[in-house]
């Protein structure tokens, strides 16, 4: 019996689950297969250096893949594959310094990847996609939190979705752990590191 003599009820004795986000319905029309479109994609890194500064950085170099399910978006996946020689940090010799042994390793590890393994709504234009990233032949979880940009049909014809990312990964979980210590204390690179990412996607011709 509940507490005022009536038989319990699911809400006598449990919370009730919260309701699903609601999905976007503009999304459900652009469900479908497409590809990033580098030359109006950013892949960013922003690091802290010294202890003062942040340093920033992208690669220039990258495919990838999107197939966006708009009714259920759990259904979504996300795949891309990053040449590692394209670091750009607006430096010529620190960018051969992250090419090198002491960092990425490119001539052993070309190649860094995403492969998604979860999608989820949050409501709104906020998606969350969870997959496996993978650098210097490790591979770890990496979760981003995306902001649906919005579709338009560009002048060429091109179906076009744009998202914004941001995710934070410790780069020595995945063995990138080079660093040299300051004489005022603390290290010249910093542990975390921020990721940004801004992608346009074109959908693929059925």
């Amino acid at each position: 019996m509940g507490i005022f003599g009536r038989k319990n009820t699911a809400t006598d004795t449990a919370v009730a689950a919260a309701p699903a986000p609601a999905v976007n319905p503009d999304l459900a029309a652009l469900t479908g297969d497409y590809t990033i479109d580098p030359s109006h994609s950013t892949l960013g890194f922003v690091a802290r250096h010294a202890m003062v500064t942040n340093v920033k950085g992208s690669f220039l170099d990258f495919t990838g893949s999107l197939h966006l399910d708009g009714t259920d978006p759990a259904k979504s996946t996300a795949s891309i594959d990053v040449t590692m020689d394209s670091i750009d940090t607006g430096s010529a010799d620190r960018d051969a310094h992250l090419k090198s042994s002491d960092f990425f390793k490119t001539e052993e590890f070309p190649t860094m990847t995403f492969r998604s393994t979860k999608a989820e709504a949050l409501g709104g234009d906020d998606y969350r996609i969870t997959g496996d990233l993978t650098i210097l032949g490790t591979t770890k979880p990496l979760t981003i939190d995306l902001e649906f940009n919005g579709s338009a049909k560009d002048p060429f014809g091109n179906e076009r979705v744009g998202f914004e990312g941001k995710a934070e990964i410790l780069r020595s979980e995945w063995g990138l752990t080079w660093n040299a210590a300051l004489e005022t204390g603390g290290v010249l690179v910093s542990d975390k590191i921020k990721l940004n990412f801004d992608i346009s996607a074109i959908k693929n011709a059925e």
